[in-house]
């Protein structure tokens, strides 16, 4: 047998394909292994980032709940105060010009040391609570939007 038989030459280039059939079928297993740690390791890394971001929003509720219950004791107090009659609201108004004879030699008082005001009526007085408590509520809120999204913005950018 001479190597230049062509039953040779088959079998050498049936062996050669073989070999390297073999090789890229293992090679083809190998980098899908790696490739499903790596996207293991990466989700692992997603859950954690998304843990951490729930963490601090949740955070964020908390601390929004909490400043709405102490803004609803207070408006409770100012409600309590007022029905009891320890709290008045009162509001500047302008004096009336009425023609009041002074003597000629009665000195003209300077600057406003006296402020004329009007108390308001305990209904008036709540609606105003109520329409401040209202604001004061949407802009905790808003203040709140805005940390939450600077907490996962600063997350967010942390990991990249």
């Amino acid at each position: 047998m001479s190597l230049l038989n062509p039953w040779v030459i088959l079998a050498l280039i049936c062996a050669f394909l073989g070999i390297g059939a073999v090789s890229y079928t293992k090679g083809e297993d190998s980098e899908r292994e790696r490739q499903q740690l790596e996207i293991a390791a990466l989700n692992a890394a997603a859950r954690e980032k998304e843990q951490a971001l729930v963490a601090a929003v949740n955070t964020q509720t908390k601390q929004l709940v909490k400043a709405n219950n102490d803004a609803k004791l207070q408006t409770q107090k100012l409600h309590s105060a007022l029905d009891d009659g320890t709290l008045k609201l009162r509001i500047p108004v302008k004096a009336p010009n009425c023609a009041v004879y002074t003597a000629p030699d009665t000195p003209i008082a300077s600057g406003d040391s006296v402020q004329a005001n009007a108390e308001l009526d305990r209904e008036t007085a709540k609606s105003l609570i109520a329409i401040t408590d209202d604001g004061d509520k949407a802009i905790r809120q808003l203040n709140a939007c805005i940390d939450a999204y600077t907490t996962v913005y600063q997350l967010l950018n942390k990991t990249h």
